[in-house]
């Protein structure tokens, strides 16, 4: 007889990880609820939205209603270290970080997972919509990351940069459901979580201001906002690489100068603004809307395009850094030279768009078919075949 499987489910105190809970009862596993605190810092959550105390609790009343061990694990100073620090640099100088994904390959995957496996777990579980393939290959199994089958939902992108020793040791129970059948299940089980609303904050923190967030360690610095014109000769001669390089010129952004622009406002430091922001500018009367097409945080400025099809805002492609690519089916590697046809996003349910990747010997340049709107480095970049996540980079 088989030795019963025994998995690790990450109990977040939601729905999702709830239900993951009861069917891997279902098909025969030995369950172990444990919940990760990866915040102490109350000052900056919104605490009737999310709080981490109510999340524990409700985590704690499933595992009771299901009948599995539970306990708690204090993740908070690798949490800091691994993704609140890193938030705080990136966004410091100037681009924008996906907290969540980092979130995924250093905590779910990294360090909950070393501590499921003091347990002698087999596997890891966790309440995300995506889906888990194999295939065998040369006499040795590989490990897809397939999207989940509510397309709503899906969240293999928050996925994209775990890779195949990762992969071998997850489990996605709730993959292959919608939504709305994952709180039927609830419901029907009784379980505390069948109508809690999901969370929209910051993986396994709740929700956070994100302005008093970034303003605990970055602060506030007074600075011009420049509206940059549509006809700016900028746009004209772009500046390349020094090697005049077409893939550059289509990839990377347009560097701009405070000569490029008009002041037609303040803000309270460049850092706490994303590419493709509209809120948060205050600056009226410009007609169309404001949106920042490019902070520049040494000099403290925030440049601004009129209208969502501002030019600023639209870029052809993107280039990813040799040490930023990341490849969960290593198989499919490019070689400098070489290029491929995917389907490719940079945020989390932004349909996806047909790309040509070209690899070249300083990194991966991602040409889109149709011009992307609000490209910021510091995100994620992943490509597809279908419902397969290939691989991800962070953009410069």
């Amino acid at each position: 007889m088989e030795k019963q499987k025994r998995v690790v489910v990450g109990l977040s105190g939601g729905v999702d990880s709830s239900v993951a809970a009861y069917l891997l009862l279902q098909q025969g596993y030995e369950v172990i609820g444990m919940f990760m605190k990866n915040w102490h810092d109350e000052s900056v959550t919104i605490s009737n939205e999310c709080p981490w105390m109510e999340d524990s609790t409700d985590a704690m009343l499933v595992a009771e209603k299901l009948g599995i061990p539970f306990q708690a694990i204090d993740l908070s100073k690798e949490y800091r270290e691994r993704i609140v620090d890193y938030m705080f640099s990136e966004y410091e100088s100037g681009r924008t970080p996906n907290p969540d994904i980092l979130c995924n390959r250093e905590i779910k995957f990294d360090i909950f997972l070393k501590a499921a496996e003091k347990l002698k777990a087999d596997f890891v579980a966790t309440g995300h919509y995506c889906r888990k393939g194999e295939i065998e290959q040369g006499g040795k199994t590989i490990y897809q990351l397939l999207a989940g089958v509510d397309t709503n939902k899906d969240q293999s992108y928050f996925l994209c940069q775990l890779n195949q020793a990762q992969l071998a040791k997850a489990l996605f129970p709730i993959g292959h459901l919608q939504k709305s059948d994952v709180r039927k299940i609830a419901k029907e089980q009784d379980l505390v979580t069948a109508d809690k609303k999901d969370s929209q904050g910051l993986c396994f923190i709740g929700k956070v201001r994100l302005p008093e967030f970034l303003q605990q360690q970055l602060l506030p610095k007074k600075g011009d906002i420049l509206v940059i014109p549509e006809d700016s000769p900028v746009y004209a001669d772009r500046k390349v690489s020094s090697t005049g390089n077409l893939l550059d010129r289509r990839c990377l952004s347009v560097t701009y100068e405070p000569h490029h622009g008009k002041k037609v406002g303040e803000h309270n430091g460049a850092h706490y603004f994303t590419i493709g922001q509209r809120k948060g500018l205050q600056v009226g009367g410009t007609g169309k809307p404001l949106f920042v097409i490019a902070t520049d945080t040494q000099a403290n400025i925030v440049y601004t395009g009129l209208g969502e099809d501002h030019t600023g805002l639209l870029r052809e492609g993107l280039f990813v850094p040799m040490d930023d690519i990341h490849w969960i089916r290593e198989d499919r590697r490019l070689k400098p030279g070489e290029s491929a046809r995917y389907l490719a996003r940079i945020r989390y349910r932004q349909p996806l768009s047909q790309a040509t990747l070209q690899m070249e010997a300083n990194g991966l340049y991602v040409l889109f078919e149709k011009p992307q709107r609000g490209i910021a480095s510091g995100q994620f970049v992943a490509w597809y075949d279908g419902e397969e996540t290939i691989g991800s980079g962070t953009i410069f």
